[in-house]
């Protein structure tokens, strides 16, 4: 419930500082006074965008602040859910910089626009004559069934479940897609990977192959070298082996008379030694070392194959290959792969789409449970409100698919006269019809919900007098559960309330200002008064509008 209002430096309101009673409350005022300004401070406390053209004084921020009682409202686990402090009497608060920034409180805690809508939606409900006009709207029709049939629980699960089924559909989409993609190359990286195995890399291979390459492509230049050698120490009359076994000989034959020469000698013998097994060492390589012109040959093909392949794939080594070879191994067993997840993925799609149809067909059920019941309702109510003859139907038809809400289409059926072609709402109805009928359906609407605060901006448009205490009664009954706001121009719904607020102008240091008082006994008297003659109040307008007070 709406408790109090106070408005700083908002268009044409410099200051104002109101308290709100429970029940019926009717604001009135001339065309043009203000109580659309009224209205549009609300519409800050519940999310909406703010413009520094509202400001009365560009120099000043602008303050909308209000006070609501919740404590029957169960809002508890919203504010735990969005790190609000909770209590029972709720603070809206939203803040306009002359530099155009834009500040939200809730509770004096800072918060987002979002949660201010969403918050805003629990709290109060601003009827004007444009949500009058989107009763034309097939959404808004079903939103409004859906208010009335309570769904709410199913709604959540279907919508949580629908979020899963959408999630699923993408992730299978994304799955199809990178096998489509993956599969366009497959061809080709299972040739380059098939390239790479069939030449059987092994790492270090190349070092070696270069080095047997090098040894093959000179062995015999090799070979004669060598041989060369080993005739020239140890093969020949002059070889160097035999020319040092001598000078060994005649140094043994004087060793033991000098010390030194003992040395040497023992050196030359190791130097001997030594001499002998290079030899040795030499004609086992020379023995090793074969010329082959076939081997060379498949040295040769052996390199050019790694060369080409590296050329191929930019790199310069075997271990580089080795990995672009796993790369590609790795990539066709994730193509493979993915024919299983794929598999996986339309399983647990197929699951959640069970589940969300088996849902949907829950919703569907309960809406058509209510919408036999706002059919029975509504036409009491239409004829109360003068239309007698009217029809009034709400088709439910399949739609294709899943959607957000469901899988039903909602369509307002209505016919005004007697005998007349039921059609679509929005095609057939005047706007008089039009404010009524939405009137009926809210009224319904309050007894089902819990929704605390009900504004009606101008609703009556059209509506002729005789109507218009009808109206009024049936939004003096709606206030027995519901705090009930009605910005109105007719005496008859006026008369109604169990408050009265008045909106006018003033002119304050040649500036216009948008006041609101609250009227009563005689005050309010020659308001409704006013109301009824327009012009100049007489004795007779007075007591018409006592009486219209009083009935």
């Amino acid at each position: 419930m709406l408790q109090h209002l106070t408005i700083e430096n908002y268009a044409l309101i410099k200051s104002l500082d109101i308290d709100f009673a429970k029940g019926f409350t009717t604001i009135t005022g001339e065309t043009g006074s203000g109580k659309s300004i009224i209205l549009g401070a609300l519409g800050l406390l519940l999310g909406q965008r703010a413009d520094v053209q509202v400001l009365f004084e560009k120099d000043r921020k602008c303050v909308v602040e209000a006070a609501f009682d919740i404590k029957d409202l169960d809002l508890k686990p919203f504010f735990d859910d969005n790190d609000l402090d909770y209590d029972h009497t709720l603070l809206l608060r939203r803040e306009i910089q002359p530099s155009g920034k834009s500040r939200a409180f809730v509770n004096d805690t800072p918060a987002s626009l979002q949660v201010m809508k969403e918050l805003g939606a629990y709290i109060l409900d601003i009827h004007s004559q444009h949500q009058t006009l989107t009763l034309k709207n097939s959404d808004f029709q079903l939103s409004l069934l859906d208010v009335m049939c309570s769904s709410q629980d199913c709604k959540n699960s279907y919508k949580q479940e629908y979020n899963i089924y959408k999630k699923l559909k993408a992730e299978l989409h994304n799955l199809e897609e990178q096998e489509r993609k993956e599969k366009a190359d497959l061809d080709y990286y299972q040739f380059l990977f098939n390239e790479l195995q069939q030449v059987q890399l092994q790492d270090g291979e190349q070092e070696q192959l270069e080095q047997e390459q090098k040894l093959l492509a000179n062995a015999e230049s090799i070979k004669t070298n060598l041989m060369a050698v080993i005739v020239a120490c140890d093969d020949s009359d002059d070889a160097v082996v035999s020319r040092l076994q001598s000078c060994k000989s005649l140094l043994s034959k004087v060793a033991d008379y000098h010390t030194p020469i003992g040395e040497v000698y023992k050196r030359f013998d190791s130097c001997l030694i030594e001499l002998r097994d290079i030899i040795s060492e030499i004609e086992s390589i020379d023995s090793e070392i074969q010329y082959s012109p076939q081997r060379q040959e498949e040295v040769n093909q052996r390199l050019d194959a790694i060369y080409r392949l590296q050329t191929k794939h930019g790199v310069n080594t075997i271990a580089e290959l080795l990995e672009i070879q796993n790369q590609l191994d790795d990539k066709l067993q994730m193509v493979s792969s993915l024919d299983g997840k794929i598999e996986e993925a339309r399983k647990a799609l197929s699951f959640s789409e069970k589940k969300l149809s088996t849902l949907a067909q829950q919703l569907t059920a309960l809406r058509k449970e209510s919408a036999t019941l706002l059919q029975q309702q509504i036409r009491p109510i239409l004829s109360d409100l003068g239309m007698k003859d009217a029809e009034f139907k709400v088709e439910i038809s399949q739609a294709e698919g899943f959607m957000p809400t469901g899988c039903d289409e909602v369509s307002f059926m209505f016919n005004a006269n007697k005998g007349g072609e039921l059609r679509e709402i929005g095609k057939v109805i005047s706007g008089g019809e039009l404010s009524r009928v939405m009137l009926a359906i809210k009224s319904l609407i309050t007894s089902n919900s819990l929704l605390p605060t009900i504004i009606f901006d101008e609703i009556d448009t059209g509506v002729s007098g005789e109507i218009s205490s009808k109206v009024g009664c049936i939004m003096k009954r709606m206030s027995a559960t519901t705090q009930v706001f009605a910005i109105t121009h007719l005496p008859q719904i006026a008369a109604k309330a169990d408050s009265h607020l008045k909106v006018y102008k003033k002119v304050e240091a040649d500036r216009t200002l948008s006041q609101m008082i609250s009227l009563e006994g005689n005050d309010r008297v020659e308001e409704i008064a006013k109301m009824l003659s327009a012009d100049k109040v007489t004795d007779s307008a007075l007591a018409t509008a006592r009486e219209l007070m009083n009935g």
